[in-house]
């Protein structure tokens, strides 16, 4: 489910990106289709996700919250 989400995502990236001139055309069908970019995103964003988490949890501890 996550990766039919970053597809969509880097499918309307890509558009506006070629839109303002910033990425030719060929490249944006890449970045939009291709499996191992879509793959390094998603472990991107789990990553991403999972040092939020972390960084909530530290901050909750330093002001108190967390017990």
């Amino acid at each position: 489910m996550i990766s039919l989400i970053i597809r969509i995502s880097l499918r309307y990236v890509a558009a506006f990106l070629m839109a303002r001139g910033l990425l030719s055309p060929d490249v944006g069908m890449t970045l939009a289709a291709d499996a191992d970019v879509i793959q390094m995103i998603e472990v991107a964003l789990g990553a991403l996700v999972g040092v939020a988490a972390e960084a909530w949890l530290y901050a909750e501890r330093q002001f108190g919250g967390a017990r």
